[in-house]
């Protein structure tokens, strides 16, 4: 076999259409799009959606909910997850490190879900008020 004699599969390769080229082509004249009409005009198609003048559907349905575009980078964080990490200060860099939150978080917030023990120091994290009273009680810190 040599590289200049290969060529593709009977079949493979199909010969584009050329549609109004005369009559013998079978596609002249009107080129396939039949006579008059919306389809047959340059330009004749409406957009997505477009239900003949009615109000289309996306319109007649109410809008509903939010997506927040911060979700994704920003984490949740329980008082059971920072009980079970090995750090005794605990920052962004230490929660991605110990696979608390993902790489691409920008900020954390500890919430109170759990329990927590051991002392504990957190700095540039935010936590909610129930967490801050639970992290206080078990002798920990919290800089902001």
């Amino acid at each position: 076999m040599k590289l200049n004699t290969i060529k593709p599969a009977k079949g493979a390769k199909k010969a584009r259409t050329r549609v109004a080229r005369g009559i013998g082509s079978g596609l002249g004249k009107t080129a396939g799009r039949g006579h008059k009409g919306q389809h047959a005009r340059k330009g004749g198609y409406n957009k997505l959606g477009f239900e003949g003048g009615q109000m289309p559907i996306q319109r007649r349905l109410p809008k509903r909910g939010f997506k927040s575009p911060i979700k994704a980078l920003t984490a949740e964080v329980r008082l059971s997850e920072l009980q079970k990490m090995k750090a005794d200060t605990i920052d962004l860099s230490t929660l991605k490190a110990e696979g608390v939150v993902g790489a691409n978080v920008l900020t954390a917030k500890v919430i109170k879900s759990g329990e927590l023990t051991r002392k504990l120091t957190l700095k540039g994290v935010l936590a909610t008020k129930g967490a801050r009273e639970a992290i206080a009680a078990a002798g920990g810190t919290i800089e902001e």
